[in-house]
């Protein structure tokens, strides 16, 4: 089976990010994924300062041994000031090749706003850099205060539907690169 972690970068308690990670995780396991969400809100993580370890925060320990043992990842990433969260890159920052290298992503970004690429771009040069392989299909939620339904499902069918697609193609190419290795 094809395991997966997921993480969205934002602490705030209504959060779209967290939203959109969910639904993506759901449709994957209805795939025959397995998911591991890890909720940064509730981890205990300190800013990165470049260590190796981190003894007074056992959660920098959990969340790098999720990521070392998934195949795969799902990205959320709420667009603020044009570009990738504080939190979501301090936790990407927590970790190293090792947890990160050789493994699949999938990103997508949350905005108030129209939708755009910035934060996604951004944020495939960092996946690019620490050697992930990041599918070509990412989602751009715009004006995510409207987007999703009180079920937690996206409004708009078309935007569902290319949430679909881009699961599909995580798990599709996740599956492709261990078969290789």
């Amino acid at each position: 089976m094809v395991k997966f972690v997921g993480i969205a970068g934002s602490l705030r308690a209504d959060s779209h990010s967290q939203q959109a990670l969910r639904l993506a995780a759901q449709r994957l396991e209805a795939l025959g994924a397995s998911v591991e969400i890890l909720d940064l809100r509730e981890l205990q993580l300190p800013f990165c300062d470049g260590s190796d370890e981190y003894p007074g925060y056992p959660d920098v320990a959990r969340l790098r041994a999720a990521f070392q043992q998934a195949d795969g990842f799902i990205l959320v990433t709420p667009e603020y000031h044009g570009s990738v969260s504080g939190v979501l890159k301090n936790a990407l920052d927590l970790m190293s090749f090792d947890q990160l290298s050789d493994k699949v992503a999938g990103l997508i970004s949350i905005l108030g706003g129209q939708s755009n690429s910035n934060a996604l771009n951004d944020l495939r040069t960092i996946m690019r850099w620490v050697h992930t392989w990041v599918i070509p299909d990412q989602i751009a939620i715009g004006q995510a205060w409207q987007a999703f339904t009180p079920d937690g499902d996206l409004q708009d069918e078309k935007l569902s539907q290319r949430l679909d697609r881009f699961v599909e193609s995580l798990l599709r190419t996740t599956q492709r690169l261990r078969q290789a290795a």
